[in-house]
């Protein structure tokens, strides 16, 4: 599933709020995201950024499988040392201008393989990714 809207703000700025996994939970439309270290900006396909989420402060290792700097950046978490289960996170930004930017979020889990986290996958809906693009839009436009 996704979901798309048009920010105010351009890409370069749009993309450093998403690369950077330090800025995410600033706007995490699941309320999933704790914290992430500094200094784990995401450079290309291949590397592996660290997330703790909130609840049982699990931490996670998500995989960047799609990097198109500046355009396009999805990554596969997983469990610490094991390999991603199958879903996906993706986000692509489309410039309109200098100024404003399409961007769409997509939740992926068609090759989610852990029956154990399906509910969890069906339960992440549109409404959770608009409310990720709401709340990016918010910060984004603020800068």
């Amino acid at each position: 599933m996704s979901a798309s809207r048009e920010i105010a703000a351009d890409a370069e700025l749009i993309f450093e709020l998403i690369a950077d996994p330090a800025r995410q939970p600033r706007w995490d439309g699941n309320d999933n995201l704790a914290e992430a270290e500094a200094g784990q900006r995401v450079h290309h396909v291949g590397d592996v950024f660290t997330m703790t989420l909130t609840g049982d402060g699990a931490v996670r290792e998500n995989h960047v499988v799609e990097f198109d700097e500046g355009r396009l950046i999805a990554w596969r978490p997983a469990e610490p040392g094991h390999e991603p289960p199958g879903h996906l996170w993706r986000w692509e930004l489309t410039p309109i201008d200098s100024s404003r930017t399409r961007v769409t979020h997509t939740y992926d889990w068609s090759q989610l393989k852990d029956e154990k986290r399906v509910a969890r996958a069906r339960a992440t809906s549109q409404h959770r990714l608009r409310a990720s693009l709401d709340r990016l839009t918010a910060t984004a436009e603020a800068v």
